[in-house]
């Protein structure tokens, strides 16, 4: 084998910073490297990653990592230059240490953002192109969930319906509002939308002659908590084609310590039915179950199984947003717990699935071939800008979370966006203007966090949730580790 010097492939890797465009990580017996910039997931024995690491901490230095390896004894020095040579291979493939072109493009902080990649505003008048609304058709429930961030129903105001006037200027607003936009989407969203269901089978028939009127494809999807989730109410969802997203808990002592009835009763008993018939009746398709945990249940993952038990193949748990002086706040010190129960959940979902029990965790579904388009990437969601929230009064707000802040106010469906300086910042706060997201690893799977967690912890949309971005890279490390672990079954 030809030694190799400091003229070899790792040459123009002296000046990158590597950190930031590669990412490893290994557990047991399997271990990766993933390229951020190519979504290119590799991966690797032990030897291979020593010396990658090895590399990277040598600041791309072929030369002096195998000089410190060999000086730690680590590994022979064949070894070393084999993995050298291979992963100069993957370089040369354009599958790792790929530098981030896009970087250049929006930074330093301040630039302009490209419209045909940040879809946000026109270039006309600054008026949005919104492609997705949520409409708040009821702010009332028949729950009282202690962390529910809507303040069990009303978002700080009065426990109203929306009528079905105004949810048809918010449905003319999106139709007129997408331009050019083919695909555009509804959410049915409370509160508790089963509450208002006359309103909803009303606006589900406009919408639909709307979206043929103007060309459009439409998604519509409606949460509920499945209290009212009977017989008629799933036909009508049913027959109706709306997506659908379940609100379950998991363990019944979990589910109805934070999910109870208005007089402290737990809800479970009469939600899992219901869920459980819903599901069943359109043959397991196009819904989720998703739960929200809490510092009550860190070891989630027992409840995430505990649902998978139930008969649900579609799963999702999202971490409690709270103010942290609540005792079920997610604190620092409960990361070690939380990333058990990720570590836990990769395992065994894929032992489950190898067992025929087919499983899906939505944190884990990642698409690293086809992934989300560049917008996505670089913004998220789109809140503020392509994505907005309508109140049962009419009112505009960037998404669900902001609704009921009047810092937040953006507008209403029959005057229009107000505000297109505060919905041009939420187009702008994509990553490369965001606080350490630029030389964050996750910065195209997660996109800088959520914006109402970011305003929420620290007044700023710029400066990513400190405790976000540590759940996020925890849910991804594993998301990908779950990758690698799926492909080694394969085999």
């Amino acid at each position: 084998m030809v030694t190799m010097t400091t003229t070899a492939w790792w040459s123009d890797l002296l000046n990158d910073d590597l950190a930031a465009n590669v990412f490893s990580f290994a557990c047991g017996d399997y271990g990766f490297v993933y390229d951020v910039n190519t979504n290119s997931l590799h991966g690797l024995d032990q030897a291979a990653l020593q010396v990658l690491e090895a590399l990277v901490a040598c600041g791309g230095n072929g030369d002096k990592a195998r000089e410190q390896l060999q000086a730690a004894g680590a590994l022979e020095k064949s070894v070393i230059d084999e993995v050298l040579e291979e992963l100069g291979a993957l370089k040369a493939a354009g599958l790792l240490f790929t530098k981030d072109l896009w970087r250049e493009q929006f930074l330093p902080a301040g630039t302009a953002v490209a419209e045909d990649v940040v879809a946000g505003l026109t270039k006309e008048a600054g008026t949005p192109l919104v492609k997705a609304m949520c409409l708040h058709i009821a702010h009332d429930c028949n729950l009282r969930c202690t962390y529910c961030f809507a303040g069990t129903g009303p978002f700080g105001g009065d426990r109203s319906m929306m009528s079905e006037e105004v949810g048809r200027q918010a449905i003319d607003f999106l139709m007129t509002h997408s331009q050019g936009r083919r695909h555009v989407e509804i959410d049915f969203f409370g509160g508790e939308p089963l509450m208002n269901l006359d309103v909803v089978r009303a606006l589900v028939r406009y919408a639909k002659e709307k979206a043929r009127e103007y060309n459009k494809i439409l998604k519509l999807t409606l949460t509920t908590n499945g209290v009212l989730l009977d017989e008629e109410a799933g036909r009508f969802l049913n027959e109706e084609g709306l997506s659908v997203v379940l609100s379950l808990d998991g363990r019944r002592e979990v589910h109805d310590r934070m999910r109870p009835y208005v007089d402290g009763t737990g809800s479970y008993n009469e939600v899992l039915p219901n869920l459980q018939a819903f599901v069943e009746s359109r043959g397991h398709r196009d819904y989720y179950v998703r739960g929200t945990f809490t510092r009550e249940n860190l070891d989630f993952a027992a409840d995430v199984l505990h649902m998978h038990d139930c008969g649900f193949r579609e799963l999702s748990v999202e971490p409690v947003v709270g103010d942290p002086g609540e005792d079920y706040a997610l604190r620092e010190e409960d990361l070690a717990a939380m990333d058990k129960a990720y570590r836990q959940l990769a395992e065994e979902i894929l032992a489950r699935r190898a067992a025929g029990q087919p499983m899906r965790f939505f944190h884990f579904e990642l698409d690293l071939a086809h992934g989300p388009c560049l917008a996505k990437r670089l913004s998220g969601c789109g809140a503020g800008s392509e994505y907005m929230a309508v109140a049962p009064n009419g009112d505009l707000y960037p998404c669900h979370q902001f609704v009921g802040q009047e810092a937040y106010r953006l507008g209403s469906v029959t005057e229009g966006v107000q505000r297109p300086a505060l919905s041009r910042q939420f187009a702008e706060a994509h990553i490369y203007h965001k606080q350490d997201c630029p030389t964050c690893w996750a910065r195209f799977l997660c996109s800088g966090g959520c914006h109402a967690n970011n305003a929420g912890a620290n007044g700023d949309l710029l400066i990513p949730a400190r405790g976000s971005c540590a759940l996020a890279k925890m849910r991804l490390k594993w998301a990908l580790y779950a990758k690698v672990l799926e492909g080694a079954t394969e085999r």
